[in-house]
């Protein structure tokens, strides 16, 4: 063994304890930021070959481990934007270039376009809804994801296209009675649009038609029919199919479907028990709702609530060999695996927790006792490269 190998290996030790100290340094400045991995140094020995009689020494290689898989727990906050994934899976982002990466930090706000960014401000991703119906999602491609844009689902209105109503007309009411309720629909540019419905008892003698069966006449600013309803023995109707009906507008009249199933006639008054038209009126968004699943609600003015978007989540063979990028997201890696997208509660992914942040998950105290630990091994090894470099000096001062 020679004294430059003791000073060589001296030297190794405290760069070994110095990464290690950097990789404690990085944890306790960042024991506060969301969704934040803690690193941590593991050590794996350089031996060199020796011959018998004689060592030579090595040295010691650091290797940078990330407890990505390792949750930390959640905080729960008063904003609806703020996002926490429970289990496995990590949030889709994007950066100001448009290239996807992965991300745990979950508190998303609205930036001036009307995109939800979190604090390193990447964008969030999702699949669009439209109609009620889930755009495509890949499950082996995040280029396809678009930004999650609060602004674009305010003042949109939708055309109603189906009308669902039901009630019990009296079994007992004499012939000729009629009953009446209204419907609000709207048409493409959000008008309100009232549908009357009239319920007329058929009076055998004027209409020799079976007993148990109704008249429905369509009135107001909508128009079509009229329709017969035929009950069963039991005041049951039999499954139909829904009416075709019009609202009526310029410049031209707008379709609608009215369906009556569930409608029957019983011995009881008059009393609706179904009544729902779907489609809106303009509406600015007065709030945002984000189901376990991943759904983003547009919650309007008027009340209503609107699907918008869909927010997968992406996971990968080994998440804790995905690489680290600045602002706290992380990139597939050859070690990692390919990245892989699905739903939230589908296929061991995990939930989407709205109003809460995910912690980082370092161990302010076992950071603390690991500092000291690596001062005193940094201690120990600079001993070695002092102790080696006196016996070299002791050595050189031989001749003299």
């Amino acid at each position: 063994m020679s004294l430059y190998g003791v000073m060589r290996t001296g030297v190794s030790g405290m760069a070994a304890q110095s990464t290690k100290l950097a990789t404690v340094a990085d944890n306790i400045a960042n024991a506060n930021t969301n969704g934040y991995k803690r690193a941590q140094a593991e050590f794996s020995s350089l031996i060199l070959p020796s011959e018998a009689g004689s060592y030579t020494s090595g040295g010691v290689t650091p290797n940078i481990r990330y407890a990505i898989s390792q949750q930390g727990s959640l905080q729960y906050t008063t904003s609806s934007t703020d996002l926490a994934v429970q289990g496995r899976g990590f949030f889709v982002v994007s950066d100001p270039a448009g290239s996807p990466v992965l991300t745990r930090a979950g508190s998303f706000v609205k930036n001036d376009q009307g995109e939800l960014v979190n604090a390193g401000g990447f964008r969030l991703m999702g699949v669009p809804i439209e109609d009620g119906v889930m755009g495509p999602l890949p499950a082996n491609d995040m280029a396809t994801l678009v930004p999650v844009t609060l602004d674009q689902m305010a003042l949109e209105a939708t055309p109603s296209s189906l009308a669902r109503f039901a009630a019990n007309l009296p079994a007992n009411a004499p012939d000729g009675t009629t009953v009446q309720s209204s419907l609000v629909a709207y048409d493409q540019v959000g008008n309100r649009k009232i549908i009357n419905l009239t319920f007329v008892n058929l009076t055998p003698d004027a209409l020799p038609r079976a007993p148990g069966e109704w008249e429905v006449q369509v009135s107001g600013d909508a128009t079509g029919g009229p329709f017969t309803l035929a009950f069963g023995p039991d005041g049951q109707l039999a499954p139909i199919t829904p009416f075709d009906i019009e609202l009526i507008q310029a410049p031209a009249n707008q379709a609608v479907q009215l369906d009556l199933n569930g409608t029957t006639q019983v011995a009881a008054a008059y009393q609706v028990t179904r009544a729902v038209v779907d489609g809106n009126a303009p509406s600015a968004v007065r709030d945002v709702s984000i189901g376990a699943d991943g759904t983003v609600y547009a919650i309007m003015e008027d009340g209503t609530r609107k699907a918008a978007y869909r927010i997968p989540l992406a996971d990968v063979p080994s998440p804790d060999r995905l690489k680290p990028l600045p602002g706290n997201v992380y990139a597939a890696s050859m070690e990692s695996g390919d990245v892989r997208i699905g739903l939230a509660e589908t296929g061991g992914l995990g939930s989407v927790v709205a109003g809460a942040v995910e912690q980082s998950n370092v161990d302010m105290a076992a950071e603390l006792t690991a500092m000291i630990e690596s001062q005193r091994s940094y201690t120990a090894n600079s001993k070695s490269f002092q102790t080696g470099s006196d016996l070299l000096e002791l050595l050189v001062n031989l001749k003299r």
